[in-house]
């Protein structure tokens, strides 16, 4: 039974400690790929490192997490624009707005943003957003844009059916990951209303641990929490939820 964790952090350093077992249980459970998003130029290096030791499994992206928008963002943003130039990547990710911790930089935000979506448009790459406690204002930079020219996915989506709905009309997917297995996370109440066909899985490890794990260091291989939780939801066999969003994640990432 295949499954596909679009989102999972595995260079991070809460993984330090056992990152080879950690894996080794991911893929021993059936998750046969791993998209890894950037954060900032810092993990670089750890995320190629990861890529060549498990090169089928691992598939990067790169781009500048929006919490890491600071200062010195036009100088991670040419790291970015010159790892484009140098060599292959999945998708450019993940990028957006974020809003929860800090408001100082949104300008910022906004223009690294757009100018990461315009990025992957040239280079014919899906992107993955971030998106926290700003809905409005990341519609408003994506209303910038031709929703043709669109392709990724609304990573750790928590929004409304409103919401949900709304990413649709980007050409985008919605992620889904723990926060599905929340008691107060609500998504279970709608989501069954917006197809299979638009949702993709993913864990965002070593964050938001599905239940029963919740609170938790998370890991890919608890994928499977959030798989069982959607079969639920959807009334479908949990092999019909692996195959349609293994599918789903392949056409996005080609």
């Amino acid at each position: 039974m295949q499954l596909i964790d679009t989102h999972t952090h595995l260079y991070a350093e809460a993984f330090d400690e056992d990152r080879d077992a950690m894996i080794q249980r991911a893929i021993a459970s059936g998750i046969t790929d791993f998209f890894i998003p950037a954060i900032d130029s810092e993990y670089t290096e750890r995320m190629f490192a990861l890529e060549k030791q498990y090169p089928d499994q691992m598939h990067l992206m790169t781009g500048v997490h929006p919490t890491h928008i600071k200062e010195n963002y036009k100088d991670e943003l040419d790291h970015v624009s010159s790892l484009l130039s140098e060599r292959s990547f999945c998708a450019i990710g993940e990028i957006g707005i974020d809003l929860y911790w800090d408001k100082t930089f949104l300008k910022e935000q906004q223009e690294a943003f757009d100018l990461q979506i315009n990025w992957a448009i040239k280079h014919k790459l899906p992107f993955v957003i971030h998106c926290r406690d700003a809905f409005d204002e990341v519609f408003e930079v994506l209303d910038g844009h031709d929703s043709k020219e669109l392709s990724g996915i609304f990573h750790c989506f928590t929004g409304n059916l409103e919401q949900a709905k709304k990413v649709l009309t980007y050409n985008l997917k919605l992620g889904i990951g723990g926060v599905v297995t929340f008691k107060n996370g609500k998504l279970d109440q709608f989501i069954n209303q917006i197809p299979l066909s638009e949702i993709v899985l993913e864990t965002d490890a070593p964050y938001l641990a599905p239940a029963p794990f919740r609170g938790k260091r998370n890991e890919s291989a608890y994928l499977h929490e959030v798989a069982n939780k959607l079969a639920e939801v959807y009334d479908v066999s949990f092999s019909e939820i692996a195959k349609t969003t293994s599918n789903n994640a392949f056409k996005i990432f080609k």
